[in-house]
């Protein structure tokens, strides 16, 4: 950890050790007079959810299937919610990390997330390149997942474009939970989570370590000496502490430091991923209930790129150090019955910097030193409110956001004699835009919900995809410092039915359209350059079920999307075309079954349709079905035996095609582990 992150630690962990101590001296002084304290309840949680939330297509995960994984990753837990996609079909061990954005509703297009990812309540995209560290966070750790689909217009909304991914922590429970697996490539896994009652608050500690030596992505025919398996060796560590400041106010705070280091394809392509964050949040649940929350993250990013004929660096993408910084506050006055009000602003300011070098392939001198960074930041002002009459719930949300982007560069010079090759110097430019959702939840039945919603949202363009060129081999893709902030449009109407108390299923119909949209356009042969198009549209169907008979339980979610690029002028011969990286339908099936306490064996039947890697769709991902399962058998005690496995078919999964040059996914592979306490 270095000082930086040391030194976050003690700021934020400070505040909580006087009330901590307070408490213990408070409790020694009532025991030695033998009275009974008044409860207080410390949950670690922020408010309630409000009551639109059902208004809005919405899954909720909890912690049973969140730890249930077969691979033991967030990401393949999210895939079981109908319209989640990652931008490849590969998960955190096996991709490039700047590729790990997420969305939903198929709109996606390109690298950088446009969903919002919250770790309770605080954002969790890379400040620089905006995917979402997943591998960061221990599943084990969190307590409940939910998956809010469609623009946001709430704290942070400037980043819902796509929807809201809620990743809350758990309550406290077990003093230690443990982890500890093998798979049959010898690869392992293990992770801790320890909790101490602190007074009346307490304190969670968790760590995790995943490392092997990874399955060969390249198929054996293509295969070459300097072919190497897709190593993956990450850790990270946290601290969370809670305690109450008054009967009804608690503070959260939290720090972690985590590291990914990952192979890809070739010996050589190394690349890292790293950072440290913390945050502190005040919730307070009286009459006037509210939220505050303020957070600061340190990352960093570097990346070897190995040339596909000579096998040697043509690239060192050597440092790409970030920081983002933001905070909110929400307030929640008790102002209006029958209304639930919500009103607040919250502010992100995130800034970076490329630092690399190109490589002559064939001597190995460098031959360009390239610089290139910025700064965006987004303040945000919004009002919310819930109305209830009866058994009809109406919700309306209006929110104003200025926008920056500021101090942008690009720089290249020659790295003999310090000339400047190309230099792109960006004007600073701002401005305001107004974003709005609405929508109303009808109580039909005692076993019927009918919904319909709309609304807007706004994304800024990430400083990767403003100043940041990259190449995947032999492939260029040129970054836009012109790129102007992605709007989105969208409306939807669904229900909610339990036709008898065991079953629920939800559908949904949806149509929305990113105006703007940033894409990867192909602009000569092994040339891009990100663009705004003008337009994605998607429209499409979402389904699920859930189902418990006895111990058999039954989950399942399908997503059809029609989603289409609208092209005019530049992008003219893309119109109607699909996304790249965008499937047409998506389904899973898990049938689970719970015969006794501490028994659970599941299975889980998952299949993406076929998509296109590139924009001009030349270069074809065929579908894939695959069959995951899940096996936990108690042996003593809190002790358990877990037997998973991933692709039990043996699937060939196609992650990445560039002119057949081919990637896959994760090949058969079976894990046999130990569980104490979950």
């Amino acid at each position: 950890m270095t000082f930086r992150a040391r030194l976050l630690a003690c700021a934020l962990l400070l505040p909580l050790a006087a009330p901590l101590a307070a408490q213990d001296e408070e409790a020694s002084e009532e025991d030695r007079a033998e009275e009974i304290p008044e409860e207080i309840i410390v949950t670690g949680k922020g408010l309630d959810p409000a009551l639109s939330t059902g208004i809005y297509a919405t899954t909720t995960l909890e912690r049973e299937t969140i730890i249930a994984s077969p691979s033991g990753r967030i990401e393949d837990v999210l895939r079981n919610v109908a319209g989640f996609q990652q931008f490849r079909r590969s998960d955190s061990r096996s991709s490039n990390p700047s590729a790990q954005g997420v969305t939903l509703r198929a709109l996606g297009g390109n690298a950088t997330s446009r969903a919002l990812v919250l770790l309770d309540g605080v954002p969790l995209a890379d400040p620089f390149f905006g995917f979402i560290p997943l591998s960061a966070v221990p599943p084990e750790t969190l307590g409940t997942i939910r998956v809010t689909r469609g623009g946001g217009s709430g704290p942070f909304g400037a980043g819902a474009l796509a929807g809201t991914i809620e990743l809350e922590s758990a309550e406290p429970g077990e003093a230690f939970l443990g982890n500890a697996a093998i798979n049959s490539r010898a690869e392992t896994e293990a992770s801790g989570v320890l909790t101490q009652r602190l007074g009346r608050g307490f304190a969670v500690a968790s760590g995790r370590w995943d490392r092997g030596q990874g399955f060969f992505t390249t198929p054996e025919a293509q295969r070459v000496p300097a072919t190497a398996r897709a190593a993956f060796d990450s850790w990270n560590v946290g601290l969370r502490t809670v305690a109450p400041l008054t009967d009804t106010v608690e503070v959260q705070a939290r720090v972690a430091v985590f590291r990914d280091a990952r192979t890809l394809r070739f010996a050589g392509a190394d690349s890292t991923s790293e950072g440290e964050e913390a945050s502190i949040r005040f919730v307070g649940r009286g009459a006037w209930q509210f939220d505050a929350l303020a957070y600061v993250q340190a990352r960093d990013f570097s990346n070897i790129v190995i040339s596909s004929t000579r096998f040697t660096p043509t690239l060192d993408q050597r440092r790409t150090p970030s920081t983002g910084i933001g905070g909110k506050f929400e307030l929640r006055p008790p102002i209006l019955e029958g209304h639930d009000i919500r009103i607040g602003a919250d502010y992100r300011r995130a800034d970076g910097e490329l630092q690399e070098e190109a490589i002559n392939a064939v001597s190995g001198a460098i031959t360009e030193r390239r610089r290139a960074g910025g700064a965006t930041s987004n303040l945000g002002i919004f009002l919310e409110d819930d109305w209830q009459i009866g058994p009809l719930t109406i919700n309306g949300g209006l929110r104003a956001d200025r926008s920056s982007i500021t101090d942008g560069f690009y720089r290249a010079v020659s790295a003999s004699t310090g000339a400047v090759v190309s230099e792109v110097v960006a004007p600073d430019r701002n401005d305001w835009s107004l974003s709005w959702r609405a929508g109303a939840l009808f109580y039909a039945t005692r076993r019927l919900d009918l919904r319909a919603a709309a609304y807007t949202g706004l994304r800024l363009p990430t400083l990767n995809e403003l100043y940041r060129p990259f190449v995947v081999f032999p492939v260029v893709t040129e970054a836009n410092s012109d790129l102007v902030n992605e709007r989105l449009r969208g409306f939807e109407i669904g229900f909610d039915w339990q036709p008898v108390n065991a079953v629920v299923i939800a559908v949904t119909a949806f149509d929305n359209e990113v105006e703007n949209a940033i894409a990867n356009v192909t602009i000569a042969p092994n040339l891009r350059r990100r663009a705004n198009l003008p337009a994605i549209e998607a429209r499409g169907i979402e389904a699920s079920v859930a189902a418990k008979f006895g111990a058999v339980s039954i989950d399942g979610s399908l997503a059809w999307t029609d989603a289409e690029v609208r092209g005019e002028g530049v992008s003219a011969d893309l119109d109607g075309l699909r996304p790249a990286q965008t499937p047409e339908f998506a389904a899973t099936l898990t049938l689970g079954w719970q015969p006794a306490s501490g028994w659970r064996i599941a299975g889980t039947l998952r299949h993406v349709s076929a998509q296109f890697e590139d924009d001009r769709q030349t270069d074809r991902l065929a579908p894939a079905t695959t069959l995951d399962g899940f096996l936990a058998a108690p042996l003593w005690g809190r002790l358990s035996l877990t037997l998973q496995g991933e692709n039990l078919t043996g699937e060939e999964i196609i992650t990445r095609n560039q002119g057949g040059s081919i990637d896959l996914g994760v090949p058969r592979t079976v894990w046999l582990g130990l569980r104490y306490g979950f």
